[in-house]
């Protein structure tokens, strides 16, 4: 009822419901995960890399937290561990702190086995978060036994800085980076996700993903899709009056199209090597997916009232996730 949801939302208001950048979990003891992904280019676009950090806990209430590396260049991984009382989330806006690591919005700062260096970030590109639709999830924010939630922190900025990673020294200036972050229970059991930032020109970037959403003993396909395009934001979401139109992967593409009142967008997104990271089961990061970082994205968008095509291009560095039975979401 309309009183149940209003109570569920004045009480989370002071658990940063509306800032979803920030830390969600306080509270819960068991079968929860929340990870932020910081993913790294440099300028000369032969380092790439993603850092997550996070916390775990599973059903029995063991507890800890993590940072992942992903080198996606050279498609390694690895999952440092840490004691959950390491892991200190500031109240009130983002930031942790994680043993001597620090991650907010604006800096990465990184003191691991392996890999260490400060970066900063500036120029940040973040989904709209308006009172009624918070962030990239929109009203779905509101409702409490989704099994995973989803945030982004940048579309797109600018990284400097350095890090020394095994030994080498990576000059991040005038890199470009992109943030998001996910909380909850586990990750969908099917989905796909892709991102990129590095187009023909600068200003330009992507997000889609496509999910089985469990809802009520049942389940629907979810989407979500932006197109950052210089000044503006151009969404593809299940709540804004869009159709998913075509959702398909075999093993050497995924294509995916989208439609609204305004816009169609059409995607193919070139799969390349992966490299396998842990991801979250009923809290526990017993789970494992694959992402490559070097695959290719060919994007179309059309304007549909004027009937023109308003950006044809090929996104590159890019993210890319398929993973589950994915014929669960195959249209």
């Amino acid at each position: 009822s309309i009183q149940i949801l209003y109570h569920f939302i004045m009480i989370n208001t002071t658990h940063a419901i509306f800032h979803p950048e920030q830390f969600q979990g306080r509270g819960k003891t068991n079968r929860y995960f929340e990870g932020w992904y910081y993913k790294v280019v440099n300028a000369a676009e032969t380092e790439a890399f993603a850092f997550i950090p996070g916390i775990a806990m599973d059903a029995n209430g063991n507890q800890h937290a993590f940072i992942q590396v992903m080198d996606g260049i050279r498609r390694t991984a690895i999952y440092h561990t840490f004691p959950a009382s390491d892991f200190h989330p500031s109240k009130g806006k983002f930031e942790i702190a994680l043993g001597d690591n620090l991650f907010n919005d604006s800096t990465l700062k990184l003191d691991l086995p392996g890999a260490s260096g400060r970066l900063t970030f500036t120029v940040q590109t973040p989904w709209p978060n308006p009172w009624y639709s918070p962030g990239i999830m929109g009203p779905y924010t509101f409702v409490p036994f989704m099994e995973c939630y989803h945030g982004i922190l940048s579309m797109d900025h600018i990284i400097n800085g350095e890090l020394t990673i095994q030994g080498k020294t990576i000059d991040f200036t005038n890199g470009r980076g992109y943030m998001e972050k996910d909380w909850g229970q586990s990750f969908p059991s099917a989905y796909f996700w892709m991102q990129t930032n590095h187009f023909s020109v600068p200003g330009i970037s992507l997000k889609a993903s496509v999910a089985n959403i469990p809802w009520l003993g049942s389940s629907f396909t979810g989407f979500i899709a932006g197109i950052w395009l210089h000044d503006r934001l151009i969404q593809f979401t299940t709540y804004n009056g869009t159709r998913l139109l075509r959702s398909f992967a075999d093993s050497r593409h995924v294509q995916l199209v989208m439609d609204n009142k305004n816009y169609r967008l059409e995607i193919l997104a070139h799969r390349e090597a992966v490299t396998q990271l842990a991801s979250p089961i009923s809290g526990f990061m017993t789970g494992r997916i694959e992402e490559s970082m070097t695959s290719r994205i060919e994007v179309c968008l059309i304007d549909k009232k004027t009937n023109t095509i308003i950006l044809k291009d090929t996104g590159r560095n890019a993210g890319l996730e398929v993973a589950g039975e994915i014929k669960e979401i195959s249209i």
